[in-house]
Order: structure tokens, then C-alpha cells, then sequence
């Protein structure tokens, strides 16, 4: 897509958390389980109470005593006056098995407030009925966090930032890359395109890698490059390997290792850094993730290995500016129920910046919201207070801050087995050195300030599941 389209003005979608209680009763069994869904829907435009709305679903679904899966998906059909009906299909793993939750409220003139929140199903597996149950909206409990939950974001598309930033300007550096787990195996997958325009006016190349970080088993990498840069309308395309809207393909060493991926985004950009640095690149670099989620199936191949990649988790990011910085820490975190944590802390290599501790860049995106609410609150705070503050080291690297009445606490550790060390070439021909794992572990506690002390509000423990880099000079 051409760079004008950047400036357009986005439609605006609608994103809100629902929480229904309720029962299942499985065909093969004589009792009641006790059930809990919690959910986040999200739809490309605003609801449309005259027609119908389609969106989509992710959260987690607890089953007593038989599965606690807090990556459900799948969607909704919303058609309150149209259809008369607001229908769930929801799809969830329990005891390894692929279930499909499918039901809907009937809405009715004569009972509004309960064809609105009863919500009547049944389980399925493969087209078999394995049991049916009803799901309750608690109105005197959840009915204020439900309306409060409600928000109108603006909906771009990801093949907008695919577009290369660059146009022409001696001293730059432009990035797509790409991390992925494959569910499967547990291996980490990370895929890396480069566009470097040296500071010397010289001609700029194209060129990156490829690497695996299998669960057992050595990291593997491969470069691919330098090579004609070759401007495209979207996305990056050099000595074979390419980035387009919905696909990775390459190869790199030979054919040593190859990928064919397919790209489902799953979610709305995520800017790391202020939506103004994006497009006005006015500070040293920018980063930015065109999806902060997405799901990728396709093989990825490494010498004699085939990975078989189904629904794995993962996302693509972009970054834009005159290179890397002279030490920084980077981790994006799949948290599971559409949660999603992107952290940058760096030292830039600019005067008089470079004596700075790390600056801290940092989105929790969790329930449709994204925390803090302005990018630039963690790296600068109020004249001090409550700024964002980052330890980068090795094996283990931490961030802590605060901001209005929550804090939180990230440990990320990248195990020197499951890290990969590369070097990095900057335009000035100035190097660093990147050692990066899609095998690290992270460890992240959110706490609320209610009635007078801190209270946990969320935890999460990731092993082997979070993306992470450490960049030294």
C-alpha cells in the first residue's frame, strides 16, 4: 500500500468483556459441571442494532473438574432486532480435544432481560453432540464491568504497515520481523528481513536470517543476503525470501532452512512507541507491531526437520530509525485469552541520551485495553515519578513501574542454551551484538492499590513461550 494510507482515517470498531456463569452436562455423565466464560469480543465496526454485526471472540472457558483453557476462540454473530438472536460459536481444548461450544440467546419483546442473558448450548466435537448447558449473564454483578468494558477503537489494517517506511534517506534502518511457538513442539521460530541505507550515501542492501530454537535440541540459524534492495509496495522482497500481506516464504543457506507461513492477524496494531513516532519519524527509532497478535500455519523446514505449523501463535513487528541503540532489552509476551505484553527498553546512541538509564516502552494489551494508556507514560513519567525503570542483563532482565493505581513487575530470563547470539551492523558501519531467544521464560505480576495496600490483579508465568532479546556494544 502506498505511504498516503497511513494518514487515512480508520473506521471505528467496537471491543467489550463479557463473563457468563452457568452448567454443562455432558451425554455420558449424570451431573451438572459448573462453568465459567470469560470473554473479550471484538468486531471491525460499530455494533448495528438494526442489522448484524459479526465479530470475533477469545478468552477462557473453565469446566469443573475437566478443563481450564485460556485460549478459547471464535465468534459471534450479533443481530439483536435483524435475527433476533446473538449466537456463540466457541471453540476450546479439554483433555487434548478440539470442543466447539454452540448456542445463542433468542431475543424476545415479551422477556428482554432474560432472552438477553441466556444463553441455552451445546458441545460439540466433529459434528457430534457430547452434551448440552445454559450460561447466565449475572446482571448484579457484572452488569457496570460489562458496560464500562465497552470501547470504540479505530480499526486499521495490518497490510497498512507493511508499506516500507524508507524513501531514500542516507543513515536508516527498517525491520520486519517475525516470532512465532509452534504449539506442537514448543520450538521458537524467528524470522528477520532487514533494509540497511548506509550512512555514507553508499547503495543500501536487503538482507537477515532466519532462525529455530527447538525445545530439544541446538539453535539453528541461517542468513539470507545482502542483496539488491528492490522497492515493493508492501512488505519486503530480497533474494528470494519475501513478506507480503498474509505470507512469509524463503529460504536461506542454501535451502538449508525454508518457511512457507500463512499470517492470520488476530488483533488491531499495537504502537509500542507513540503512533506519532511511526509517522514522523523524528526520534531514533520507532517500533510497532501491525498486528499484536497473529496465528501462522505453513511448514518451516531446518536440515532433515519439518515443522508442521497449525494455529501457532505468534506476531510480526516493524521497526524504523537510524539503528540500533547502544544497549537495549526487547520481550513480547503471548499471555494467553487475547493478553497481550510488548516491552522496549533501550539507551540511545544519540549525545547526550546515551548517559540515560534504559527508556522504557511498554503496552499491556489486556481485555480490549491497552496499559498505560499513553506509550509515552513509562519512558517519561511525571518529572520522574512513576517512570517505567529497566535492569538489562544476562540470563535475567526485569522492568518495574507504575502508573495511576497499578504496578507491575516483568523478570524475563533468557537460559543461555535457548539464546542465540548475532551480530548487527548499523548504517555508520558501527556494530552490536543481539542475543535473542524465542525460548525464554517471563514471569509478570500486575497489582491493583485497593483500600490501602497492593493486591495482585493478575499473574502470569510463561516457560519457554516468550520472545525476548538483550542487545550489548
Amino acid at each position: 500500500m502506498s505511504r498516503d494510507n497511513d494518514s487515512a482515517t480508520p473506521a471505528r470498531g467496537t471491543v467489550f468483556s463479557e463473563t457468563m456463569l452457568g452448567t454443562l452436562r455432558l451425554d455420558a455423565e449424570d451431573r451438572a459441571r459448573r462453568v465459567r466464560l470469560d470473554l473479550t469480543v471484538s468486531a471491525d465496526r460499530l455494533l448495528r442494532l438494526l442489522a448484524t454485526t459479526e465479530a470475533r471472540a477469545t478468552g477462557r472457558i473453565r469446566v469443573a473438574d475437566w478443563t481450564d483453557d485460556p485460549h478459547a476462540e471464535g465468534e459471534l454473530e450479533i443481530s439483536p432486532l435483524a435475527r433476533r438472536r446473538i449466537r456463540y460459536r466457541i471453540t476450546f481444548t479439554a483433555d487434548g480435544r478440539r470442543l466447539t461450544l454452540d448456542g445463542w440467546k433468542s431475543v424476545t419483546p415479551r422477556r428482554p432481560v432474560a432472552s438477553l442473558t441466556v444463553l441455552p448450548y451445546t458441545l460439540h466435537e466433529d459434528g457430534v453432540r457430547l452434551g448440552t448447558g445454559t450460561l447466565c449473564f449475572p446482571l448484579g454483578t457484572q452488569l457496570l464491568p460489562f458496560l464500562a468494558s465497552f470501547r470504540f477503537p479505530r480499526r486499521e489494517g495490518p497490510d497498512t504497515y507493511l508499506a516500507p517506511r524508507w524513501r531514500g534517506e542516507p543513515g536508516r534502518t527498517e525491520v520486519w520481523y517475525t516470532t512465532v511457538t509452534d504449539p506442537d513442539t514448543g520450538s521458537g521460530l524467528w524470522l528477520h528481513h532487514e533494509l540497511t541505507a548506509p550512512s555514507d550515501g553508499s547503495e543500501p542492501y536487503a538482507h537477515g536470517w532466519a532462525a529455530v530454537f527447538p525445545k530439544d535440541g541446538p539453535v539453528r540459524h541461517a542468513r539470507f543476503g545482502p542483496a539488491k534492495w528492490t522497492p515493493e509496495e508492501s512488505g519486503f522482497t530480497a533474494d528470494g525470501v519475501a513478506v507480503r500481506p498474509g505470507r512469509l516464504t524463503g529460504a536461506a543457506e542454501s535451502g538449508a532452512l525454508r518457511w512457507d507461513l500463512g499470517e492470520r492477524p488476530a488483533a488491531q496494531p499495537l504502537f509500542t512507541f507513540p503512533r506519532w513516532s511511526w509517522r514522523r519519524p523524528v526520534l531514533p527509532a520507532a517500533q510497532m507491531l501491525p498486528a499484536a497478535r497473529a496465528s501462522y500455519d505453513g511448514t518451516f523446514i531446518h536440515d532433515d526437520t519439518t515443522l508442521t505449523l497449525t494455529a501457532a501463535p505468534g506476531a510480526s513487528a516493524r521497526i524504523y530509525g537510524h539503528g540500533n541503540a547502544r544497549r537495549w532489552a526487547w520481550l513480547h509476551a503471548d499471555l494467553g485469552g487475547g493478553d497481550v505484553l510488548e516491552i522496549v527498553a533501550a539507551v540511545s546512541m544519540r549525545p547526550g541520551l546515551r548517559r540515560l538509564p534504559p527508556l522504557v516502552f511498554f503496552r499491556l494489551h489486556r481485555h480490549g485495553r491497552s496499559w498505560p494508556r499513553r506509550p509515552e507514560r513509562p519512558a517519561v513519567g511525571w518529572v520522574g515519578v512513576g517512570r517505567f525503570r529497566a535492569d538489562i542483563a544476562l540470563p535475567t532482565w526485569t522492568v518495574t513501574g507504575r502508573a495511576g493505581l497499578r504496578r507491575i513487575r516483568v523478570e524475563v530470563t533468557q537460559p543461555a542454551d535457548r539464546t542465540l547470539a548475532l551480530d548487527y551492523t548499523d548504517p555508520d558501519g558501527r556494530h552490536a551484538t543481539c542475543r535473542n531467544s524465542e525460548r525464554a521464560d517471563a514471569h509478570v505480576l500486575l497489582e491493583r492499590w485497593w483500600f490501602g495496600g497492593w493486591r495482585t490483579e493478575a499473574e502470569w508465568t510463561l516457560a519457554g513461550t516468550a520472545h525476548a532479546e538483550v542487545g550489548t556494544r
